[in-house]
């Protein structure tokens, strides 16, 4: 993904951290995923991860809890997961995950979104064949712990590639190995601030800063719809 794009996505979920639009998208994923794959976070690993990924955003108990029980009620049977493709200007490509009650709803105002920056939304499938879908699970350093003794360990569950940044470990793995490398780290002793399913491209676009400015510029408003739940690009 390189490290622009790494310095970025942090610096977003940063701001993200301080604004009330991030609940709401916390409590929907951890609907989502109790409403596919039931209410306990035990025997539901997605549903367990969601959880994480909202405790390390701060998210209430309460919140937590209300999120999940409302997975059985009549409002969360009306959402669904769609995936929308777009391109944006100077060759940038863009995967949307989005968890909608009205499909169309949403599919207009990323029309919207695309079409007043430079860029356009394009038919399921053209561009899925352009990103890989990768398991990537991110900590901090853990005190105490020698780094290639745990890379070993998580080997075995589906390890691909573990890197570290500014205090950060990255764990990459295969999409299919989503559950087993979570379960790992958490037998490791680790709890992870961010666990998630990421479509990574395969081939990166290298943009000078004043073609980035305007590509970031499309993807900030891509990402504050409130449907939206995760976006993908092809920046290097």
């Amino acid at each position: 993904m390189g490290r622009h794009f790494e310095c970025r996505r942090r610096a977003k979920e940063s701001r993200w951290a301080t604004m009330s639009k991030i609940f709401p998208k916390l409590a929907k994923s951890i609907t989502m995923a109790a409403k596919s794959g039931g209410p306990d976070p035990e025997s539901n690993a997605t549903l367990r991860v969601a959880i994480n990924n909202a405790k390390a955003q701060n998210l209430s108990k309460e919140n937590i809890e209300n999120a999940i029980k409302r997975a059985a009620g009549k409002d969360a049977a009306d959402i669904t997961a769609v995936t929308y493709e777009g391109k944006g200007p100077h060759g940038s490509l863009f995967i949307v995950e989005c968890a909608t009650d009205n499909s169309n709803r949403t599919v207009g105002n990323l029309k919207i979104i695309f079409n007043k920056n430079g860029g356009q939304l394009v038919n399921a499938g053209q561009l899925d064949f352009m990103f890989t879908r990768k398991s990537v699970i991110e900590f901090p350093v853990p005190a105490g712990r020698n780094l290639e003794e745990l890379e070993l360990e998580l080997i075995d569950a589906g390890l691909e590639e573990l890197s570290v940044d500014e205090g950060v470990v990255s764990v990459i793995g295969e999409y299919s190995a989503f559950a087993s490398l979570s379960h790992a780290v958490e037998a490791a002793g680790i709890v992870p601030t961010k666990c998630s399913l990421q479509r990574l491209p395969t081939q990166p676009v290298e943009l000078t800063e004043e073609q980035m400015e305007e590509v970031e510029n499309l993807l900030d408003k891509i990402e504050d719809d409130d449907d939206v739940q995760a976006v993908f690009t092809n920046l290097a």
